[in-house]
């Protein structure tokens, strides 16, 4: 029996979501069994080589990025859209994708407004765009959501210490002003804020254990004013405080484990409608949902190949439907929850 065969059997029979019922929490995982499995390893248009980031913008489209270095954009049933490739792969690809999206909707007099740069708050008049975390050329790369390199808003590029230049950049966010937050690994384990121009702005972190410090900051999501860091290697989430010229530090959230609420090598996070948190575990090979503050609701996964089980996954997004998306990276796959 060849070992594939064997973590099968093993598995299906021993893993399954489980419920907080000690708490009084049930869990919002309808089954174990998820409600849409699609995709498979390949290098054609709707297959994939290792997944590596997900978005998803304002119509539930998704944007898969994989290890040829391919973006991807699906419908939500994981129907193929569109795709093109970022410029350059020999170093490596990418593993971070945002939506950065229109913050502001065009007032409904705009086709009367000649030059729209007079409006108070013109910066924010943007179509929404797609940031890519271009890992191991050390930049935030920039493209309209069909696709077309907008190189003018290119952000590092460089690598170094120094601000501006970079590590290895793990993911790139906007928020609600317009602010990029870059996060990056290696020598520098930190975030850099730019303007809405692309300049420097401040820094914070430093590779360390403490409290406020990081090694890999894989993934990052801003809510509102404040921003979630999933410390990967830290095995916990911090959550920062934006509205502070440097942002300061809320909560740590978590601590290395395979409990309930303990993660191992969290590598991406994303919010349900109610506010709840759906964790993606890479060293667990699970999703965890859980409260704002960190407390357990549910557990889906395990490893595996089966429908319901994961292999290595990296990235979770949530769609208006409130259905999660988690991206099954060595299984070369997409799986849809109900929750």
């Amino acid at each position: 029996m060849n070992r594939r065969s064997w973590m099968t059997r093993t598995l299906t029979s021993s893993l399954s979501f489980a419920i907080a019922t000690a708490s009084g929490c049930v869990s919002s995982v309808a089954a174990s069994e998820p409600e849409l499995v699609w995709g498979r390893r390949g290098f054609s248009d709707g297959r994939f080589l290792k997944p590596r980031a997900i978005t998803i913008d304002d119509d539930d489209q998704l944007y898969i990025v994989d290890t040829t270095g391919r973006i991807q954009v699906f419908n939500s049933d994981g129907v193929f859209l569109r795709g093109w490739s970022t410029p350059q792969t020999a170093n490596g690809r990418p593993t971070g994708l945002a939506i950065r999206r229109a913050n502001t909707p065009v007032p409904p007099n705009a086709a009367q407004i000649p030059d729209l740069a007079q409006l108070p708050n013109a910066a924010q008049l943007q179509e929404p765009i797609l940031l890519v975390a271009d890992t191991h050329y050390y930049r935030m790369l920039v493209y309209t959501l069909d696709g077309t390199l907008c190189d003018d808003q290119q952000i590092g590029g460089t690598a170094g210490h120094s601000p501006g230049e970079f590590a290895f950049v793990t993911d790139a966010v906007c928020d609600n002003e317009g602010c990029y937050y870059i996060g990056e690994y290696g020598d520098s384990d930190r975030i850099q804020k730019f303007d809405p121009e692309g300049k420097f702005m401040t820094q914070w972190g430093g590779t360390g254990s403490e409290r406020g410090q990081f090694v890999r900051p894989q993934s990052l999501v801003v809510q509102g004013d404040v921003l979630w860091v999933v410390d990967a290697c830290n095995h916990r989430i911090q959550r920062f405080d934006l509205s502070t010229k440097t942002p300061s530090l809320i909560e740590v959230i978590g601590k290395e484990g395979v409990g309930e609420g303990e993660f191992y090598y969290p590598y991406d996070m994303a919010f349900t409608a109610d506010g709840t948190m759906i964790v993606c575990e890479y060293g667990n090979q699970r999703l965890q949902h859980l409260a704002a503050d960190g407390r357990w609701i549910a557990t889906w996964g395990g490893p595996g190949f089966q429908p319901g089980q994961l292999y290595q996954p990296w990235g979770v997004v949530v769609d208006t439907m409130n259905r999660v998306h988690v991206l099954d990276s060595n299984n070369h796959r997409v799986q849809r929850l109900i929750i």
